[in-house]
């Protein structure tokens, strides 16, 4: 309809000509999505600009007055039953002349049956509302002239814009808590089943809201994708209209068939998933916005300080390091100057893990850098990127920020293309509350607060991140998921025993609960089917662990102590049929040459001996049908240490270590004979270690400091503590708490206590200082870090070199974990 028409038709009869172009607009085919919303509005404005010229005739042509759009109207978006938002705005004139005006626009509207949000002011009463009123200040920014003084319109814009630039300090704040206000009322767009399009987190508010801020010139929001997200959402409130007949923004289940139709889309689950992708760049954009808006607004307040104290200029941004590449930043998490993330494939999941680790956001600037920059990982991935994802993994609740800003630049399908089938996949279960993708990030949160429980963290947090992976294939998910849980596993650079074991977990992560709620206990034939499927004690304790946090992440009705009582009812059960077929102890392995000669010169020169080399990983096999690996990746430098039998050699070495930044990834202690003739046993210590960041020491400074911290000349705990007080604590991952065990049975020569904690620098010399404290002597130790988690046991004995008592062994272990927890 041209504009033409639209007045004829409002001249000719009144309402009526409106209502009847209106009709076939929204009834015709040819039009939809933003076409449709343009036309429509240019059609009301057509009418309504005809009403006030009508309307302002009849009263006696007032002078000083105009009609204004504002809002979603003003923005020309109208959908099939938006609200009509008008202000009659006037410059204080003949008010009785304003009123008849106003009774000749409003009534027509009314008399159609639209929804009309309508206002008399003046410009200065308008700009008085809206310093009071933040909703209507927002309506304002949107203002578009319709019809009358166009100068009056336009200096209320004019007005309304610099009031709003000027109070920018004050109302984006309030704008915030708004929004925040408003998604703890109606949650998150992108996980609910039947989401409020304009009112939950991620819906069309706050796109309306990004575009105050970047109206504010405060900050401004990504702009990549924005327009698109914002635009599928109003397609998808225009088909609700349509095919609901109500001014609806609630997307209830029972119309989202009809919706999808209208929109020409297979089914609803298709639907739900583009609003759901939508909301989420929607939300990440507001996440992105409000940050900057802090970190502008923090800046001010602070920069008139700093310029009194500094006489002038602008000080530089203080970079404190976080891991190699990556550093931080006015709060965030960029790249390090000297990164070359086309060099460096693994950067992405280091910087991710780093920002989880310490609780801070990855900027945008360097996800879009590593983006357009990164080299993809090669298959299999080396070990340093398979335990920055496990450490990703393992952060608890910062891990899900980090995650959707990898998410948000494609990352994480490129990292794992598995992914892109169950992003944004709704889940039409009453029980989830969340998508599968972010129901599987989840539960990798909730199974970091497990990772105490197990021996292999590191498999309990990958299982977590693929036990629904199957969702979006043909058939059984979990019969589906094992195959893509094998062949990622298998990419990433498991080895074949790690891979089985994944496979397992994904195949049986319902098994326990489905089990324990559904059959019957007492039958030996139930518990002999669950431990055949598990196969052993270490894979059921894994299991374990991986049911809790599933059914945690899945929703409040999906766990309760009822189901957690029968879950380890069925458990211990199990574990009692596996205990039959436990392997004997092994022997201890023979030493190779090189270790006999470095216990020898140890044992001659009655000091410790050091030996530095690059180790590298035996690749596992390839997948079948898949070409062998190439040449193996290596995993840090193997660090060999001989020194004669006596106290404090572990907690020495390990605060020596700590004190030149190596990390500790392996290690094993061990007594070991020297050959017939040569004299006593020498402690041999068989460690791989990694440089925090930077180079290696040298092993004649190391070898030094072991000197002098075997003869109690170098104060390590004093030094530890100097450095960590140089460095404040940052806010990051609130980490479960260590847990010491003894492990029963596990040795008939050797008391075994197993520690579980976060890692950390100096976790291993507490450890060791705190076992020499105890008066035990360590015969020897397997340490292991899996991602962020360490995971120790240490065989003791008395110092006659037999077991402890079992009461003397649980006060031990008490008194480790209380010394790691002070």
């Amino acid at each position: 309809m041209t504009s033409t028409d639209a007045h004829t038709g409002a001249e000719d009869s009144g309402p009526s000509g409106y209502a009847a172009a209106r009709l076939r607009l929204l009834t015709e085919g040819a039009r939809s999505g933003p076409p449709r919303r343009a036309a429509l509005a240019e059609l009301t404005d057509d009418w309504l600009a005809a009403l006030f010229e009508a309307g302002a005739a009849a009263g006696g042509g007032p002078k000083g007055v105009s009609l204004v759009a504002v809002g979603g109207y003003g923005r020309g978006e109208l959908s099939p039953r938006s609200d009509l938002d008008l202000l009659l705005l006037h410059d204080g004139g003949d008010a009785d002349a304003i009123a008849a005006l106003a009774d000749r626009l409003w009534y027509p509207v009314w008399d159609l049956g639209l929804a009309l949000d309508h206002s008399v002011r003046t410009p200065a009463e308008a700009r008085r509302t809206a310093a009071e009123d933040l909703k209507v200040q927002l309506g304002l920014l949107d203002a578009r002239h319709l019809a009358g003084d166009l100068a009056l319109t336009a200096g209320l814009r004019t007005a309304v814009l610099a009031d709003w630039r000027n109070q920018a300090p004050r109302r984006l704040p309030e704008l915030q808590e708004l929004c925040a206000e408003r998604a703890e009322r109606q949650g998150e767009l992108q996980f609910l089943l039947e989401p409020d399009l304009k009112e939950a987190r991620g819906g069309l508010r706050d796109a309306t809201a990004l575009r105050a801020v970047a109206a504010s010139w405060l900050a401004d929001a990504p702009r990549e994708g924005l327009d698109d997200a914002r635009r599928r959402l109003l397609d998808v409130r225009d088909a609700l209209h349509l095919t609901t007949g109500r001014a609806t923004d609630r997307l209830s289940l029972q119309e989202q068939d009809q919706v999808a139709a209208e929109l020409g889309l297979l089914d609803a689950d298709t639907l739900l998933r583009q609003v759901y992708e939508a909301a989420r760049v929607i939300a990440y954009a507001s996440d992105v916005t409000w940050r900057e808006v802090g970190r502008v607004l923090r800046s001010r307040a602070v920069r008139p300080r700093l310029r009194a104290m500094l006489g002038g200029g602008k000080p530089a941004a203080e970079r404190s390091p976080l891991a190699e590449g990556v550093v931080e930043q006015d709060g965030e998490v960029v790249l390090a100057r000297t990164a070359r993330p086309e060099r460096d494939p693994v950067l992405p999941l280091r910087a991710a893990a780093a920002a989880a680790q310490a609780g801070l956001p990855l900027s945008l600037h360097a996800v879009r850098r590593l983006a357009a920059t990164v080299r993809p990982l090669p298959t299999p991935w080396p070990a340093e990127a398979r335990e920055q994802l496990v450490t990703l993994l393992g952060s608890g609740r910062p891990t899900v920020e980090v995650w959707e800003a990898l998410e948000a630049e494609g990352l994480i399908t490129r990292l794992l293309p598995d992914w892109e089938r169950v992003r944004c996949r709704p889940q039409r279960n009453a029980v989830h509350v969340w998508t599968v993708d972010r129901h599987l990030i989840e539960t990798a949160v909730r199974a970091s607060e497990f990772t105490r429980r197990v021996s292999r963290p590191d498999l309990l947090l990958v299982a977590a991140l693929l036990h629904d992976i199957g969702k979006g294939w043909p058939g059984d998910h979990s019969v589906a998921g094992e195959i893509i849980a094998r062949d990622v596993a298998g990419r990433i650079g498991f080895d074949r025993e790690d891979i089985a074991v994944l496979g397992t977990l994904v195949r049986h992560h319902l098994l326990l609960v489905e089990t324990a709620t559904r059959r019957d206990l007492d039958d030996p034939a139930t518990v002999r089917s669950v431990a055949e499927a598990v196969g052993t004690q270490s894979t059921l304790e894994l299991l374990h662990a991986l049911t809790e946090a599933d059914a945690l992440a899945t929703g409040p009705a999906a766990w309760s102590s009822w189901r957690g009582s029968l879950v380890a009812d069925l458990v211990k059960r199990v574990s009692a049929v596996l205990a039959g077929d436990d392997p004997e102890e092994p022997e201890a392995a023979a030493p190779t040459a090189e270790q006999e000669r470095l216990a020898v010169e140890a044992y001659r020169t009655g000091g410790p001996v050091l030996a530095l080399r690059a180790q590298t990983e035996p690749p596992a096999g390839p997948p079948p049908g898949e070409e062998p690996p190439g040449a193996p990746e290596p995993l840090g430098v193997e660090l060999l240490i001989a020194v004669p039998d006596q106290p404090g050699v572990l907690p020495a070495v390990a605060g020596v270590l700590a004190m030149h930044r190596l990390t500790v990834r392996t290690a094993e202690l061990r007594a070991m004979p020297l050959p017939d003739g040569v004299g006593g046993p020498v402690l041999l210590l068989d460690w791989r270690v990694a440089a925090e960041y930077g180079s290696l020491p040298q092993a004649a400074r190391l070898r030094a400091d072991l000197v002098r911290a075997l003869d109690a000349t170098l104060d390590i705990a004093g030094r530890l503590a100097e450095r960590d007080a140089a460095y404040p604590r940052r806010r990051g991952v609130v980490a479960p708490p260590p847990r010491v065990t003894v492990a029963s049975a596990a040795s008939r020569h050797a008391t075994v206590i197993e520690v579980r904690a976060q890692d950390a620098p100096g976790l291993l010399f507490r450890i060791g200082r705190a076992l020499e404290d105890a008066g035990v002597r360590v015969r020897s130790a397997h340490v292991s870090t899996l991602g962020a988690n360490a995971v120790d046991a240490f065989y003791v004995t008395q110092a006659q070199g037999t077991p402890l008592p079992g009461a003397e062994a649980a006060a031990v272990a008490r008194k480790l974990e209380e010394a790691l927890r002070g």
